[in-house]
């Protein structure tokens, strides 16, 4: 999924010259852990140094052998000579393809991770911005409780570091190489060979593998895209709610000259969010497709490699593009605190009916009669039958435990929001925000 959006550093990893520029290097380092053994004279190593390889060439030579790594192998070789002759010494293709594809995941987890530290950091901003813009919190879709927008920012900010750890966990369980052979057990080379090309390639090598790394590693990394990608989907359900004509308390930024539909001049859609929705499907179904190609048959089979060629680039490329447009609606954000309290105010107090009913009850009234007495109030507030304070000002039943102050201290709006340094604290106050690289 080659995205014109998508950053170049990102494409480049996925190109076929990087692959294959990878692949070279790992031929090359094994030669030179060869030659330190003393199995490859100097004089060769000078050939096998020079070694090349052209995208033409391997792609003519690919038709006729029908296998990748050999048309790899005979392009390079016609560029050394006859010392071509230790290239891929007791290896087998999976070593050199599941080498490279660590150092390739390994890379794509890299930027990914730098994406993910610019969010985590425009969302900290957006939290302390609106770190007391009283708004009013939802559950199932309808008023519960009062919050405050940055509450929900640190939401998100939490959610998002957890991704953070998972990547950065992921990351170092697809940063294994091996060169372990046609099994994995070593017959044809060395554990030398193998100690020295991953160490070059910053790689671990397997502590035991057949003739693949197994596939269980891969699954951990794509999973761990797919929860990220998921959270992304969630803030950008939360734009798209709060973009609705209905509540209008949020929403993406609106360019001048934009369009919003061919056919209404009114439309301000929350296009960005609802292209991020659709994305998060795709990096979900690859995750299954990763856990889909744990079970191979016996010491390896081919199945999972199809899937790899398509999952691999496209789960990382569009996760990055993912980043980099959350990114974007976060920074240009429309927050309206204005309409956030005409919203609030809508019900004429109903939030406060939670903390109505825990005074009744604190003075001697059941729970059940505390509880009938303020629905049977909200409910009639809700038709629009006066507000709740007025309602219970004139309940006799309420003022018989209530004095007028209490009933006033009922309805104190300070009690909502009143932990909100306490819980910025735990979420923020441990720590500084990554600072992103380049800023």
């Amino acid at each position: 999924m080659i995205s014109r959006y998508s950053r170049p550093e990102m494409v480049r990893i996925w190109g076929l010259e990087n692959k294959y520029d990878i692949w070279l290097r790992i031929e090359k380092l094994a030669c030179e852990a060869y030659a330190a053994l003393g199995q490859i004279p100097e004089k060769s190593m000078e050939a096998i140094r020079r070694g090349s390889f052209s995208l033409e060439r391997m792609e003519a030579l690919e038709k006729i052998t029908q296998h990748d790594v050999i048309a790899f192998l005979t392009a390079v070789g016609e560029t050394i000579g006859e010392d071509a002759r230790f290239l891929h010494m007791g290896m087998t293709s999976s070593d050199v393809l599941d080498t490279g594809l660590a150092v390739q995941l390994r890379d794509a987890a890299d930027l990914i991770l730098e994406g993910l530290d610019r969010l985590l950091v425009e969302i900290r901003r957006k939290a302390m911005e609106h770190k007391n813009t009283v708004m009013i919190g939802r559950t199932h879709g309808v008023h519960a409780e009062p919050i405050t927008f940055g509450l929900k920012m640190a939401v998100w900010y939490e959610e998002a570091g957890r991704s953070r750890i998972r990547l950065r966990h992921a990351r170092e369980t697809i940063a294994v190489g091996k060169l372990s052979g046609a099994v994995g057990t070593y017959a044809t080379l060395p554990l030398e060979v193998e100690a020295y090309v991953c160490d070059k390639l910053g790689l671990v090598p397997a502590r035991v593998s057949t003739q693949i790394v197994q596939r269980d590693r891969h699954a951990e990394f794509f999973s761990a895209l797919a929860i990220l990608a998921s959270s992304l989907e969630k803030f950008a359900v939360e734009i798209r709610h709060l973009q609705r004509t209905e509540v209008r308390e949020a929403g993406e930024f609106f360019a001048k000259g934009q369009k919003g539909s061919s056919a209404m001049p009114h439309k301000r859609n929350p296009i960005g969010s609802e292209n991020l929705c659709g994305l998060a499907r795709l990096v979900r179904s690859y995750a299954l497709a990763a856990l889909e190609n744990i079970p191979l048959w016996h010491e390896r089979d081919i199945s999972h490699s199809s899937v790899e060629r398509v999952i691999a680039p496209d789960s990382t490329i569009l996760i990055d593009f993912m980043l980099h447009r959350m990114l974007g609606l976060v920074k240009g954000l429309q927050v309206d605190p204005d309409r956030m309290k005409a919203n609030l105010d809508m019900t004429g107090g109903l939030f406060f009916s939670q903390e109505l009913l825990l005074r009744l009850a604190k003075k001697g009234m059941s729970r059940e009669e505390a509880y009938a007495i303020v629905q049977g109030h909200a409910m009639d507030a809700w038709e629009g039958k006066g507000d709740l304070l007025s309602r219970v000002r004139e309940d006799p039943r309420i003022r018989e435990r209530l004095e007028e102050t209490e009933i006033e201290d009922v309805f104190r709006m300070d009690r909502y929001v009143r932990h909100v340094d306490e819980i910025f604290d735990r979420v923020f106050g441990a720590e500084e925000a990554p600072e992103p690289e380049g800023e």
